[in-house]
């Protein structure tokens, strides 16, 4: 693996997208957990207000604060952390782990970024690990504008729906997409299967704990901590 050249592939697309990481094996014992846990507690946790306005299908769970140490493997894997370094820099910590989970026939997530994006030091890294193959087929494929990370805010909706090139990533079992907090991408509606990701997020040194609180949609800016709108774009 090259860290060099996919750092320099990061910083200008915003994204890289690289397959067969992770063993089969782990993948299922990953997918196995988050199936059960699922199995039992599928409920959302935000509200319909924000559900709707936001137009995001997902159900978050934090495996690691719930004591699941095996997804600490793929936290601790020597590739992901000397790549980590390599695009962040030294003194770049994570912040937790996050898997993403949307049921069948559920809407994925519309256009949006995952920080803001006044100050260019400041900004978290999404390390997204699949454990599932994700397909036209299944649905909820990753769209993403290469470089819009150096474009600042995603446009509101009134600007109409193209943003520029769409590029369509679609995940296979095993694999790693390491997406910008800036960058503009969205994920397409899922088909008759669940959707699920699990992302190792982190931010570079200095970067604020909560750099993730505050969302930027096409149609409102939302913090999450008090399940607050701060701006209405349309």
């Amino acid at each position: 693996m090259n860290f060099d050249q996919l750092s320099k592939k990061f910083n200008k697309n915003g994204y890289v997208y690289i397959e067969n990481l992770f063993s089969e094996s782990l993948m299922d014992a990953y997918h196995e957990k988050i199936l059960n846990h699922f199995a039992s507690n599928s409920k959302h946790i935000h509200d319909e207000s924000f559900l709707d306005k936001s137009d995001t299908d997902v159900i978050p769970w934090f495996p690691q604060l719930d004591g699941e140490k095996i997804f600490s493997i793929v936290e601790d894997d020597i590739r992901l952390t000397n790549l980590t370094e390599n695009i962040l820099g030294k003194g770049w910590r994570s912040l937790y782990s996050m898997v993403m989970f949307s049921s069948r026939s559920s809407n994925g997530q519309a256009w949006h970024q995952d920080c803001t994006s006044e100050d260019k030091c400041f900004f978290n890294l999404n390390r997204l690990i699949y454990t599932m193959d994700i397909n036209a087929s299944t649905g909820g494929e990753i769209v993403v504008i290469a470089s819009s990370h150096k474009r600042g805010m995603i446009p509101p909706s009134a600007l109409g729906k193209n943003i520029g090139d769409e590029i369509v990533i679609s995940p296979k079992k095993g694999s790693l997409l390491l997406l910008h907090g800036n960058i503009w991408h969205k994920v397409l509606p899922i088909n008759n299967n669940i959707r699920a990701s699990t992302n190792y997020r982190c931010v570079p040194k200095n970067t604020p704990d909560d750099i993730t609180d505050i969302c930027v949609y096409r149609n409102m800016l939302y913090r999450f901590s008090d399940k607050r709108v701060l701006v209405n774009r349309d």
